[in-house]
């Protein structure tokens, strides 16, 4: 418990290689993770080619941290591979459809919290690419993911070169509700965000932006609409060519 509450986000790292056999130690206690059905939906990719990671940098929005890492890994939901199981077993598939993605995402998502919880534990860094899915259709044509096959996340992965502080997280109270879901009157959110719109940081994204608030900052800069809804478009072209949809 101790060591998921010191979490941070590394995006420096040393020159210092992560060797296969650590490496596959990390996806080995990644697979521990629970996993509908024991499907096991997933793959991971791994990047350690200084080439290959250049070729995916402009991919995740030139994010430095892609190249600088020593290792990628690009973390995919894979209804492939059980899918040719039950095919060459006589049994007919059916999951060419969004549920079968949403399956195959939470068993990928569980892997690589797994994946990073083991790697802090080793006193390994990480950093996690919320980037990867912007980009789907791209990183399936490098990476040669097959029908069935789509990237949720990636991993930066490496031994750290900084200490950073922590960043900060919402209070208990924002995130827990007791038997059923209480909404939030606007007195609740105002006092909920209050730390967060305080910090030095928050002031300054506020001011370099131009912006009143940090809630606009968010809105008209870092996730503005046109882009959810021109990316939400994109995702769903992907799913479809990928056969999910």
């Amino acid at each position: 418990m101790d060591l998921l509450n010191k979490h941070n986000t590394i995006r420096k790292f040393q020159g210092r290689p992560v060797s296969d056999e650590q490496l596959n130690s990390l996806i080995r206690a990644g697979c521990r993770a629970s996993t509908t059905g024991n499907m096991q939906l997933y793959s991971v990719i791994v990047t350690k080619d200084a080439r290959m990671k250049k070729k995916l940098e402009p991919i995740h929005f030139n994010q430095p941290v892609v190249e600088s890492a020593p290792v990628l890994l690009t973390i995919c939901a894979d209804f492939n591979r059980f899918t040719k199981w039950c095919e060459f077993n006589r049994a007919k598939a059916g999951y060419n459809n969004f549920l079968s993605f949403l399956t195959a995402m939470i068993d990928a998502i569980l892997l690589a919290q797994n994946i990073c919880i083991a790697a802090e534990d080793k006193g390994l860094g990480i950093c996690y690419l919320g980037t990867t899915t912007y980009n789907a259709k791209e990183i399936i044509d490098l990476l040669n993911l097959p029908r069935l096959v789509f990237p949720v996340t990636a991993i930066a992965l490496g031994w750290p070169d900084e200490t950073p502080e922590q960043t900060d997280r919402l209070p208990l109270d924002a995130v827990l509700h007791n038997e059923t879901y209480e909404d939030y009157t606007k007195e609740t959110i105002l006092k909920l965000y209050a730390y967060k719109e305080s910090l030095e940081s928050s002031v300054q994204y506020i001011k370099e932006n131009s912006k009143e608030t940090l809630a606009q900052v968010f809105t008209d800069v870092r996730y503005k609409e046109e882009d959810n809804i021109f990316f939400s478009d994109k995702i769903i072209q992907v799913l479809k060519s990928q056969g999910f949809l």
